[in-house]
């Protein structure tokens, strides 16, 4: 269930009203006359099931609420009671599935925004995976595979496609495109200093590396294997099960692989530079058109889902 928190302007409160005694799957309805004052207005608050949720939130949307007012929206661990389970029952389809495409947006928006933090993860997660490939150490790829955030400008890039969202768009771009170049030229100068250090040498470079020569071999399982973590990475962002995503990290090899063009680059190794950087695209397309359908096919059904809720009522 998700619980809706409402400042309506009380011009509005009406109609806000009727929109959620007519909304299929909303319960607890209160309303308090007066209350708020920043805004001010009316407070109006609801649960709703999940799977109902993003068609009351549009119809919210229609009537003005969020430039006239405020449209607050959180997630209910538990809710005890009969009423809410018969507005789940009574909700088309499972909530699981459902897509708030309102809150998709919101969640890429934040996660594809250029900023410190986020290059500084990517920095940090780029050089600890040159680390795992000059050493030839799995464990340091894995880590650096869960610690690089690149997969939320991907996922930003994804829904601005489906959403036709420009600005989305070319803010996800931004942050992929100066995050990955800022951390391999950081990436840069950490192998020049490892090198000047004597911690690293061309040689370990050079050797077989069985763990990580992956990573500058691409091959038509690099792009399978990007299109199925693409797939499922979007599902955890919008569906419940979250907890996916962990997973989808890891299983993709973009951060090894810009760590060890930019190691490559750094001795004058083009050939696994070239090598590496194919593996990085090979990953950055796969996803990319994997959440792209993913959300085409869920937008698709979730629609033919409702109107066929709507024909039996």
């Amino acid at each position: 269930m998700l619980h809706l928190r409402l400042i309506t302007p009380a011009r509005l409160t009406d109609d806000v009203v009727r929109v959620i005694e007519g909304t299929v799957g909303a319960t607890h309805l209160v309303v308090v006359p007066g209350a708020a004052r920043n805004p001010a207005g009316d407070v109006v608050m609801c649960d709703v099931a999940r799977e109902a949720g993003d068609e009351l939130i549009g119809e919210l949307r229609a009537l003005g609420l969020d430039a006239d007012g405020s449209i607050a929206v959180e997630s209910i661990d538990l809710s005890l009671s009969r009423r809410a389970d018969e507005a789940r029952d009574e909700a088309p389809g499972e909530g699981a599935d459902a897509v708030l495409w309102e809150h998709l947006t919101d969640v890429t928006h934040e996660e594809s925004t250029l900023s410190v933090t986020y290059v500084a993860f990517l920095t940090l997660a780029t050089m600890i995976a040159a680390c795992g490939v000059v050493l030839d150490n799995a464990i340091l790829i894995v880590g650096a595979m869960a610690v690089g955030p690149e997969f939320g400008p991907l996922a930003g890039l994804c829904t601005a496609l489906v959403q036709r969202a420009p600005r989305l768009a070319l803010r996800s771009l931004a942050a992929l495109l100066v995050g990955f170049a800022v951390a391999m030229l950081v990436t840069v100068g950490f192998t020049w200093f490892l090198d000047a250090v004597g911690l690293i040498t061309k040689v370990q470079l050079e050797a077989e590396r069985p763990n990580t020569n992956f990573i500058y071999r691409p091959d038509a399982f690099s792009f399978v294997v990007a299109v199925l973590a693409g797939a499922a990475g979007t599902l955890s962002l919008t569906s419940a099960k979250s907890s996916a995503l962990v997973g989808v990290a890891i299983s993709v090899t973009t951060v090894p692989a810009a760590a060890n063009a930019a190691v490559a680059f750094t001795y004058s190794e083009y050939k696994q530079a070239w090598g590496s950087t194919e593996q990085l695209l090979l990953n950055l397309l796969g996803i990319v058109l994997a959440g792209t359908l993913t959300l085409l096919a869920q937008k698709f059904f979730w629609a033919r889902n409702r109107q066929r809720a709507a024909e039996l009522r």
